[in-house]
């Protein structure tokens, strides 16, 4: 029988270094990770063998049995599931086959309590074993290969791990932990069973341990009553019994399951450590049937903001498991929500091409992506407690309500920070529900920090005569606050939405008006603030727009490469000049956003809009430096909106020049 030793991949290398060192503050959790992989793999059995029956051999119940030797000091968890292939073993157990490995290895800070977070986002749970063990041992065989195909893996959670082939009868997956001294009390029957109980309960399937009993001690000198006789204890008895319902939680009534079973659940199927934000439990009939149980985590994974990361979404019908990452029941900008449907009419051979045309799988979608707006509409409506005037929560909610408002207190502005960025993509993707995402966006204006101003917030306090929502996009908060173009409604006193997600810009193109009220770029057009301004102001910009008209047509020609046209501004008031696109133009920003993405960009010309009272803007008139301050006023402008001049070397030696 052929015997190697492997090395382990270099992040697997680094994430057991972590492990064993007590990185999980809570070590229980490995028998969860490891009965929850026993699960998975009767699962991948029970689906396999839809198309070929003979995979399950002659044992067609499948189950998850757990044991213990406290002589041996061991505990084996064995599932009779689809099992492994040599190489299979080596692929799974000695590298880490997850997308964002490398992102997940370089966020790792040290901190041991921040970096056991990050464990759980990576599915990883297989080598939580180590947390109890220092010698793991593996063996296995797939479903359908000769009882000679069986493999042995063996690894003391160092630098390598050994694989043999062996002859194993029974399919699926044996794995023995070798516990350490320290972690003994994991052999032991009310240990174990309790654990079971409290993470693995709604396991759809059997958890089986052999049964013990008390035996009396028995008498090594009859004659001594006393003295004589050996202790009793438990022992086995050789038959076998669940400890677990081994019923689907979804398909429990909603009465008979506890808020704790409901995080339990999440965090196995999640792999995650913290508890939900929200779920929803329901059982959709007419039409097309099934039931949903969907859950709203309160950290955002690491591969949040791919766009290809697989779905959260696990598919069964009629219980039977047919996939992981059902992309297809959830819009891509929901890619965060983790949870089960199980469909009552859907074929059980169902693919991943079919769940593309579906109607069945189109209603699903639908009604699941309803059902995730309706929590986060629920949170965001108590997020913020009612005050009365004495500062304490208000009377005129229910009873009811109030509990509600108080639990939930908060809950919304904490998934927004996490995962606010990626609802926006809703906006250009799910036309029918962009009224309700609308609704619950929420960010930064220049009267608060916080990203807390929702549009109703904005439109319920605009200023009287106010005709539309005025916003900026910017790279930062700071470039946002400061930029020039925010001087004269600052000045006035009308509150701007500051936006600076890098999908702001592209989001705000599909949002044209809220509730009948337009959005307004403050960095688009020309700035018009209607019943706003009055018409002594009016009158000054357009006498200044002809008394300049001379400067106006020299700072063209002379900026003739870089800006589109030059005009005189009313949107400033300290600053001398800064830059604006055409209504319904690509924003410099995102044209260097494209950039930065490599993606090819259209060159964008913005409009150069001078201060006609600015010191410096006068001054240009008859400067023998005109062509040099007329390129430092257009590269100043670029820089105090976050750009960069095309010759940085050429504004320096300019405004050195001048300096001297």
């Amino acid at each position: 029988m052929s015997k190697q030793t492997l090395s382990f991949q270099a992040e697997v290398a680094q994430l057991l270094h972590l492990v064993t060192h007590s990185l999980y503050s809570n070590k229980e959790i490995f028998l969860r990770e490891l009965v929850s992989n026993a699960s998975d793999a009767c699962d991948k059995l029970r689906f396999e063998a839809i198309n070929n029956s003979g995979l399950y051999e002659d044992a067609p119940n499948l189950e998850v049995r757990v044991s213990f030797d406290k002589d041996a000091k061991t505990l084996t968890i064995t599932d009779n599931g689809i099992g492994m292939s040599q190489q299979e073993a080596i692929d799974h157990l000695g590298t880490i086959a997850k997308s964002g490995t490398k992102d997940f290895v370089s966020k790792l800070s040290g901190d041991q309590k921040a970096d056991s977070q990050l464990i759980g986002q990576f599915g990883v749970g297989f080598y939580s074993g180590f947390i109890v063990a220092d010698k793991i041992t593996v063996e296995s065989r797939r479903a359908g290969l000769s009882a000679a195909d069986g493999v042995r893996w063996i690894s003391g959670g160092a630098g390598d791990f050994e694989v043999e082939t062996i002859d194993r009868a029974a399919r699926g997956t044996s794995v023995t932990l070798h516990l350490r001294d320290d972690a003994l009390d994991y052999a032991s029957a009310w240990k174990v069973k309790g654990i079971i109980s409290k993470y693995s309960d709604h396991i759809s399937l059997p958890i089986l341990m052999e049964k013990e009993e008390w035996k009396d001690g028995e008498l090594i000198n009859p004659s001594d009553e006393n003295g004589g006789r050996q202790p009793g204890g438990m022992v086995k008895t050789g038959d076998w019994e669940s400890v677990n319902k081994a019923n689907a939680i979804w398909a429990r009534a909603k009465k008979d399951i506890t808020h704790e079973q409901y995080d339990e659940f999440y965090k196995q199927i999640s792999h995650d450590f913290e508890a939900p934000l929200a779920h929803t439990h329901n059982r959709v009939e007419g039409s097309t049937e099934y039931t949903q149980l969907l859950y709203i985590p309160s950290k955002a994974p690491m591969d949040l903001y791919n766009r290809e990361k697989s779905a959260g979404i696990k598919l069964y019908v009629k219980r039977v498991f047919i996939m992981d990452d059902a992309e297809a029941l959830m819009p891509t900008y929901l890619r965060f929500v983790k949870g089960v449907v199980d469909s009552a009419d859907l074929p059980l051979n169902v693919s991943r091409e079919l769940l593309q045309e579906s109607r069945d799988v189109k209603a699903i979608r639908e009604g699941c992506t309803k059902r995730v707006l309706g929590m986060l509409e629920d949170l965001a409506r108590h997020d913020r407690l009612p005050e009365a005037a004495d500062g304490e929560v208000t009377d005129v909610l229910s009873a009811e309500d109030k509990a509600a408002a108080e639990a939930n207190a908060g809950k919304y502005t904490k998934f927004y920070n996490e995962f606010g960025a990626v609802l926006k993509e809703g906006l250009g993707e799910d036309f029918g529900n962009k009224d309700r995402l609308a609704k619950l966006l929420r960010f930064a204006s220049s009267t608060s920090d916080t990203v807390s101003v929702g549009l109703a917030d904005y439109k319920a306090r605009m200023k009287e005569g106010q005709e539309a929502i005025y916003y900026i996009t910017a790279d930062t908060l700071a470039a946002a606050k400061n930029s020039p173009q925010l001087e004269v409604f600052k000045k006035k006193g009308i509150e701007v939405l500051l936006m600076t997600d890098r999908v702001d810009e592209w989001a705000l193109n599909y949002l044209n008006e809220f509730d009948g009220t337009p959005m307004q770029s403050v960095a688009k057009g020309a700035v018009d603030l209607g019943k706003l301004q009055d018409e002594a102001e009016k009158k000054a910009a357009e006498e200044a727009a002809e008394t300049f008209k001379p400067l106006l047509a020299k700072l063209k020609e002379a900026l003739k490469d870089k800006a589109e046209d030059v005009r005189v501004t009313t949107r400033l008031v300290d600053s001398p000049a800064c830059l604006v696109v055409q209504d319904h133009g690509m924003s410099t920003q995102l044209a260097r956003m494209l950039k930065q993405a490599g993606q090819s960009a259209p060159e964008v010309k913005p409009v150069l809009e001078v201060n006609a009272e600015h010191p410096l803007v006068k001054k240009l008139d008859g400067s023998v430096h005109f062509h040099d301050l007329a390129h430092i006023l257009f590269d100043q402008a670029l820089l105090a909106e976050g750009g960069l001049p095309a010759d940085p070397a050429a504004y320096v030696k300019r405004v050195n020049a001048l300096l001297v």
